[in-house]
């Protein structure tokens, strides 16, 4: 592979990689069983290139903003690299936002060029944001038909330029992306990251977890998203792999890309990964009592082989029809953005897959810890990735604190936010505002998060993501631990009490049977943690791009509610 340490910007090492690893396949579009196109790096760069071209004769010059607003494709990454080729600064937008938050994010980044595919453009058109983000003068548009009156913008396509493009050098501390954190509502964060970030969180990342040409990652994650950007983009060609980027997630065409590419590596967020759990078990249960007897002994002998580090090569051959349904290739699952259970990671590990457990946020350039396997650890987020000095500040008598993190991937500060930046960056140290402590073995293990964090009449600090865990597998759509306080607030530091606010599927109703099930949960928890009643809430919560539950706009929805009448008891 590349080493990234040795270069000054993104776009020299893809560059670079693209020259290297010229003959290798870089790129495999697939849209459910059809796969519309597979690209070598040569291709890419012969694609790149004119892009690039026109967006200089076009007059976007070196440190101008660019914002793509795409699913994933390959010209999500063919654009992103015509950007940083060019000097340019990528805006990743989350394609699923509302149009009106779109237009709101390109207003505040200022991003004078945008990229996007016709049908959110459609949608971009018709919003009344548009005539506020002034500053965005060129809007390139992919796959719209040749008929259609793009209302000012061009087809992207048709945007190519003669001749070669000059590429423009960068320096490491110049920004290089703009990534808004979760949340978009109100005072948006843009995370400004720099070129030295994301290659030393590549260096970081690769030296636990190589790729290598022939190694071929499934791209599900939004390619805006963190995680994917850097393990599904830049980290893999730095190192000559494929990226296999699948336009559905449909259940039955994510199983079958697993077998049709032979996948290596493939990143999820908890939520999918416990979804996939289940799907599995569920296949695992319906097997005859004979075949799951044995089954189940297959496993206990894995675990006790794989106790201390993983054995792929026997795992693969002792369970080989689960491996086979996984490709046969597959090394490791990626899992972050959100808390995961350990109990759905031991259940992996059993089968001889191990999951990738991490921790990170996007201030910190994506990943700050990482389990390296070794040996496995399910009850913790690993220990800090190499490069990265992690404390815990403000330790309490059992350890937990506030966690910060000092390294070259902390992002340089918040878009236009000198005083928030401030606050969280305190001496070069970046507060994640989670809580964590740190174990005998220098393993990390998160308490929650300091936001949510409550504080009972008897002084005690209670942390939601440990009640939650106690629902778990609890028979509704959805489901979250609130301060009653903190939705509807009293004024008042005493008299708190928590509750279990829920979303039942269709058609379920809050049954006696179902709150006994709640009952018996709840009594297994401490007093003091214990929740006192249920807000039942019949819509969808409000979710980030890695399908964490927006805390603090689902509190806003349940304020409009009468607390008197909402709050059910148990």
């Amino acid at each position: 592979m590349l080493d990234p340490s040795k270069y000054q910007s993104i776009g020299e090492a893809l560059r670079d990689a693209l020259i290297q690893y010229s003959n290798e396949v870089c790129l495999i579009e697939t849209d459910r069983e059809r796969e519309k196109e597979r690209l070598t790096y040569r291709d890419f760069k012969e694609r790149a290139h004119p892009l690039a071209k026109a967006l200089q004769d076009g007059g976007f010059a070196d440190g101008a903003r660019a914002s793509i607003i795409m699913t994933n494709q390959s010209k999500w990454l063919i654009s992103a690299y015509a950007i940083f080729f060019t000097g340019g600064v990528l805006v990743p937008l989350e394609s699923k936002l509302t149009p009106d938050e779109q237009w709101h994010l390109l207003k505040h980044s200022n991003a004078t060029l945008l990229i996007t595919e016709y049908p959110i453009w459609r949608q971009l058109g018709a919003s009344a944001g548009r005539a506020a983000a002034t500053n965005v003068q060129t809007v390139l548009v992919t796959g719209a038909p040749a008929s259609v009156d793009l209302a000012g913008a061009r087809r992207w396509e048709d945007f190519r330029g003669e001749d070669g493009p000059v590429f423009i050098a960068r320096k490491r501390q110049d920004t290089a992306c703009i990534v808004y954190s979760s949340g978009t509502g109100g005072r948006p964060k843009g995370c400004m990251m720099t070129h030295e970030n994301y290659l030393e969180q590549c260096v970081a990342l690769t030296s636990i977890y190589p790729f290598w040409p022939g190694v071929r990652y499934l791209s599900i994650l939004p390619t805006n998203h963190a995680i994917d950007f850097m393990v599904g983009f830049f980290g893999p060609f730095t190192c000559g792999a494929t990226v296999v980027h699948l336009r559905t997630l449909r259940p039955e065409y994510v199983r079958e890309a697993f077998p049709k590419y032979k996948i290596t590596y493939v990143s999820l967020v908890p939520l999918v990964l416990k979804n996939l759990q289940k799907s599995l078990q569920a296949r695992f249960d319906a097997l005859p009592p004979g075949r799951r007897k044995v089954f189940n002994a297959l496993v206990r002998i894995n675990r006790a082989l794989t106790k201390s580090k993983p054995r792929l090569g026997i795992s693969r051959r002792l369970l080989k029809q689960v491996h086979e349904a996984f490709g046969g290739e597959l090394r490791a699952i990626i899992v972050g953005g959100a808390f995961s259970e350990p109990q759905t990671l031991q259940f992996f590990y059993d089968l001889g897959i191990p999951v990738a457990n991490g921790y990170g946020l996007t201030e910190a350039g994506t990943a700050i810890t990482v389990n390296d396997l070794k040996p496995f650890r399910a009850d913790t987020v690993g220990k800090p990735l190499p490069g990265m000095e992690v404390r815990i500040v403000n330790p309490a008598a059992d350890g937990v604190g506030e966690v910060s993190v000092r390294s070259k991937t902390v992002m340089a500060g918040y878009l236009n936010e000198p005083e928030l930046t401030a606050e969280t960056i305190v001496d070069g140290w970046l507060l994640t505002g989670d809580l964590g402590r740190f174990d005998e073995s220098g393993h990390l293990q998160l308490a929650g998060r300091k936001t949510n964090m409550i504080v009972t009449e008897e002084g005690k600090n209670i942390y939601p993501e440990d009640i939650e865990t106690v629902f778990e597998s609890l028979p509704v759509k959805e489901f979250c631990v609130f301060a009653a306080n903190y939705i509807w607030p009293k004024r008042s530091m005493v008299g708190e009490r928590l509750v279990l606010v829920v979303h039942l599927d269709g058609g379920q109703e809050y049954s006696e049977k179902l709150r006994r099930d709640m009952n018996a949960r709840n009594n297994r928890l401490l007093n003091y943690k214990r929740v006192h009643g249920v807000v039942l809430l019949d819509e969808d919560f409000p979710r980030t791009a890695s399908l964490k539950i927006k805390r603090n706009v689902l509190a806003e929805r349940l304020r409009k509610l009468d607390s008197t009448a909402a709050i059910l008891s148990l």
